[in-house]
């Protein structure tokens, strides 16, 4: 092959790289828009019962993201959306004295709701765990929808593995966040984009494999 022709070949390979490098740019801002998006909407309407998602508990005090979760969640509960308030998450760490749910659970009790209308889980430790084991309880009563609370860039997620263990989810995203700097808002925002690829290419090898 001439020079020519080589050099040729090589400027084609480069234009055919960039343009698959602004395609998948495209694609991962697409789907950075959409989970912002999602988390944005308030879908809340009368429902079974309110999930509030874990999130970390120093001892038997909920993290300002936690709390932020709380708050919501009773809100939407004294609103009169659902009849059950569910909290979930265990035990965050080794040592741990109480249950990230367990924290919750006082949490609102003080706030003034009722003690019988709450149920906790105290054994999860991740987003899928917790929305398992929190259908599991909804199950036991022949619930089926719920209103999901979280943060923002989280609720996407959230609802995508809710609807997996046989939840009917409305997604409604705590109204403030606790991600207050930028830095934190994209970090949170960049690790659910690896979640949506990562749950993807889990459905599509599982899809492959029957």
């Amino acid at each position: 092959m001439s020079r020519t022709g080589r050099r040729g070949g090589g400027v084609r390979a480069l234009a055919l790289l960039l343009r698959l490098g602004v395609l998948a740019a495209l694609w991962v801002s697409g789907v950075a828009a959409y989970i912002a998006w999602t988390g944005a909407r308030d879908e809340a309407a009368p429902a079974d019962a309110i999930i509030v998602l874990g999130a970390a508990a120093y001892d038997a005090r909920p993290s300002p993201v936690f709390e932020q979760r709380i708050l919501h969640g009773i809100h939407l509960h004294e609103q009169g959306l659902a009849q059950w308030l569910i909290f979930t998450g265990g035990f965050g760490g080794e040592g741990a004295r109480f249950a990230e749910s367990e924290v919750a659970r006082r949490y609102a009790i003080d706030k003034g709701v009722p003690e019988e209308r709450i149920l906790i889980e105290t054994v999860s430790r991740t987003t899928r765990g917790n929305l398992e084991q929190a259908a599991l309880l909804m199950r036991e009563r022949g619930l089926t929808r719920a209103i999901l609370v979280s943060d923002p860039p989280h609720m996407a997620r959230a609802l995508r593995l809710a609807r997996r263990v046989g939840i009917e989810p409305l997604g409604s995203a705590t109204p403030t966040t606790r991600f207050r700097s930028v830095e934190a808002r994209w970090r949170f925002l960049l690790r659910e984009v690896y979640f949506f690829h990562r749950d993807l290419w889990d459905r599509l090898r599982g899809a492959w494999g029957r």
